[in-house]
Parts: structure tokens; sequence; C-alpha cells
């Protein structure tokens, strides 16, 4: 995700595929694996910045999500199912969403079911479920999403003409039941059905589009697992463009609600996503994904996001250039593909996304990275508002603050040059390589880093993340 709410460019597969997962039923006694009393799954995943956002007890697999969206009425009703295997021996589990709900089922059977709050779905199948047991868990649910608002966010954006799934910290709640925390990723496929007249674009790859009367049922699936905040649909009237570089397909979109030389414009900057996927390559590694590609809505998010294989951007003026799709495709890297722990660790997504738009200018013609980091660093040494920040755990409500985004970048480019760029670039490859598809923190990547150099780093991290004040002006910082 760029700069929050407002554009401010500059500053293990195969564990996971179902088949290879138990074929019992889920239900206690199919496996002979339960071993004591069954226990409720906790109600969070034990992130403190959101306690209420996952869950405990359960691990999801797969999301077969089945939804339809009436323009009009801004009604949405859904079914999903997720495949997933209990961590414990289960008696009751719970799921994360916003949407009143219809019926439940476990593992074929109905399930009792209730709402806590708001935020909860609160599950209990007819039988506890194994430890180790793998069971399909089916939601059928209606609503308005655009009424819903929780802890004052509003995630949907929509008009009478398109709708876009997309947002962070949350957006899964809005429309389908998740286990909504990036620890737990899962595979994804997506069916969406509006007016034959419009169009649907998701993450992955787009397997099959059937028109029946007046409605058109879209659908996407995702090759890799994913977070569920990550998860996306846009539907409305677009411009399409697909190709292939490299053997890597893409596609790309830009919604017909922008004005035509605008509509050109950003379609151009949407064309050039498979060019810096591939000098993204070059910098960090193989491109962690099957597919790529981007969406340029016509709606006014204010925000550009990271969605998994299809960054969704708002409407681009001539000053952005590739900034910004720098910045979302070095997501794909730092948050789609290792994503943070927990949301304390969200300078490591961000701040190596905005270190690599420095690194792009660097490579195409503009400053050196070192030399914009000085800059920075003289032109904000005097602002107390922005070192008063620790950008390693800046609180729940900060979470996107300017500082988390430069502060951030500005420590990945003085780590650079304090350990130098072979070391450096070996720090972010082991740590992009060996964390693909999982998770990672900051304490992780501080002890990577130090063991990667040899160095002792810890007055260096102290002074980048913790510290009150602007770092030194010092060797050891790397600003020297």
């Amino acid at each position: 995700m760029p700069r929050p709410r407002r554009l401010l460019p500059g500053l293990l597969a195969a564990a996971l595929v179902l088949g290879g997962t138990s074929a019992s039923s889920g239900l206690a006694g199919t496996s002979g694996r339960a071993a004591g009393p069954a226990t409720p799954g906790a109600a969070g995943i034990g992130d403190p910045y959101f306690p209420r956002d996952g869950n405990g007890g359960i691990d999801v697999r797969r999301y077969d999500v089945d939804v339809a969206y009436d323009f009009a009425t801004g009604r949405l009703r859904g079914t999903t199912r997720l495949r997933l295997r209990a961590t414990q021996h289960l008696s009751r589990f719970n799921l994360d969403l916003l949407l009143p709900v219809q019926e439940v089922r476990v593992g074929g059977r109905p399930a009792r079911w209730s709402r806590p709050d708001r935020h909860e779905l609160r599950v209990t199948p007819a039988r506890p479920v194994a430890r180790g047991d793998v069971v399909t868990v089916l939601v059928r649910y209606a609503g308005h999403p655009g009424r819903i608002g929780w802890r004052g966010e509003r995630s949907w954006l929509a008009d009478d003409t398109e709708v876009v799934a997309m947002n962070e910290p949350h957006m899964a709640a809005w429309w389908f039941p998740a286990n909504d925390h990036p620890r737990d990723k899962a595979l994804m496929d997506v069916e969406v059905t509006v007016p034959a007249r419009n169009q649907v674009v998701a993450n992955g790859r787009r397997v099959s589009r059937t028109v029946h009367g007046a409605n058109a049922t879209t659908r996407w699936r995702a090759d890799e697992p994913m977070a569920p905040y990550l998860a996306f649909f846009a539907a409305g009237r677009f411009e399409v463009d697909r190709g292939s570089r490299d053997g890597l397909p893409w596609y790309v979109a830009v919604s017909k609600q922008v004005p035509p030389a605008a509509r050109r414009r950003s379609m151009d900057l949407m064309r050039r996503t498979p060019a810096v996927v591939a000098w993204t390559e070059e910098q960090l590694g193989a491109y962690p994904f099957s597919t790529t590609g981007g969406l340029t809505t016509g709606l006014q998010p204010g925000f550009a996001l990271e969605n998994q294989t299809r960054p969704t951007y708002p409407v681009m003026g001539r000053a952005y250039g590739e900034t910004i799709l720098v910045h979302e495709i070095a997501h794909q890297w730092f948050g789609d593909s290792v994503s943070v722990r927990g949301w304390r660790d969200i300078w490591l997504n961000e701040g190596a996304a905005t270190f690599m738009e420095a690194r792009y200018a660097e490579t195409h013609g503009g400053p050196s990275a070192q030399r914009a980091l000085q800059r920075d660093h003289a032109a904000l040494s005097g602002s107390r508002e922005f070192w008063d920040l620790r950008i390693d755990d800046p609180g729940p409500d900060r979470i996107f603050d300017a500082p988390v985004y430069q502060r951030g970048g500005m420590a990945m480019q003085a780590l650079r040059h304090r350990i130098g760029e072979t070391d450096f670039w070996t720090l972010l490859r082991t740590w992009l390589g060996t964390r693909r598809g999982g998770n990672g923190s900051s304490p992780q990547f501080e002890a990577l880093a130090a063991e990667v150099s040899g160095e002792d780093l810890d007055g260096f991290f102290e002074a980048w993340l913790r510290a009150d004040e602007p770092p030194a002006r010092t060797a050891a910082n790397g600003l020297v």
C-alpha cells in the first residue's frame, strides 16, 4: 500500500494442496486422533493490534467464494466454502464476517452458530472436530457491506456502476468469512455474479465466464496461497489488455468511468507492469507468483493496494509516473509473498517498497538512493513529529503514518550503505527466499541482517526504528 489514504510518491505450496490433506469428514472419531476433551478455538489469532482478527484452532487451506452483487441496492449475497484443518481438538471455532448469516454447515451437517459480536461468527459443529482433521465449512450470508462499519473502518468501495473490494488491514470480512490475519494464508477461488454488461477482475487467472440470462458469472483462481486482506474483486465496465512476458502472463484493466485522456494514460502505465516486474526480479529474485497485472478503478479510494498478483490503483496524474507501480509491485515480494507476522511489523512491507522506489530512481537516471537518503535526513532532522514514532511498533492507529513508509525506506538504504552492496542484497534475497509464502517479523529481519553481515547492528536498528530523534550522521548509522 502506498502512503495511506493519499498518494505521496517519493516520500508450502504442495502442503497446501487439498488432495494432500486428510480425506476424513473432520468429525471427531473419524480419524482416531481425538485425545482429551474438545475445547473452543480462540476468538483471535493473537495479534495485540487487532485482538479479534483471525481465530485460534483452525488453519484454512482454501476458500471457494461465490458472491452475487446488486449494484442498484448494494446487496451482496454469498456462499463460501472453507476447507480448514483443526489445529486442536475443537468443540467450536470462530470465523471473521460482518454480514448477516443465513446458514452454516460443517462436514455436510447443519451446525449451530451465533454472533457474540458483529465481527465474529461462532460455529459449533454437530460433533467436535479432531485435531489434524480437514473439514469443509459452508457459510451462506447476505447483506449490504456498504452500510457496515467496524472499528471506525468502512471498507466497502462502490457506486451504482462499479465495485472494488480493496483495503488494508481489513477487507475480507466485508464479503466473505475468513480467518482474517496474514498468518493464515490460503488458496482462493472466487466466483462473482453481476449483470452481464459488466466485467469482473480478481486475483490470479480467469478460469471462466458464463452468461445466464441477464447475468454473468466469472470465476478467478489464485494458484498460490494469500493473506485474506489481499483477496479482491472488482466489477464494472473495464478496458482490458493482456499478454505474456518471458512466460509470465499479465492482465490489466482500467475502468471506463475514467475520462478518455486519463484512461489512456492509466492503461499505458498498467502495461508497464510486466517490465517493472522484470526489473524487480533483477533486484530481489524470481517473481513469487504465476501471473501479474493491475487494475485502475474509476472510484476514488485515495490509495493503491498490493492485492496479490493484481494491485489496484486510483486514477493517476502525469506526476506519478512509474513510482506507484514500483511500490505496489515491490509489495508482491515484501508483503504478499513474505507477509508480516504481526501488524506491528508493517515497516518491513512499506519501508522495503519505499526503498525500491529510490532504487528504481537511481537505476533510471535519478539521484542515487544514498544521496536521496542524505537529502531527506537533512530535511527532516528538525521534524520532531517525524521521529517521534517507533516504526517497528507504531500502534494500531498509526500503522500507515508517513514515517513508517519514509523512515522505513531510509532505514533500508542506510542499512545498505552500512553493510555494503553484497551483504545487503544477499540479506534481501535470503529473507525473501527462505520465507517465501510465509511470514516474518522485525526481530527476525534484524537477526538475519546481523547474521549475513557478521556485524553487531543493535545500535543501527535502535537508531532507525526505535529512537525518538534523528540518527546521528555517522558511518555506524549508514549516513557517512
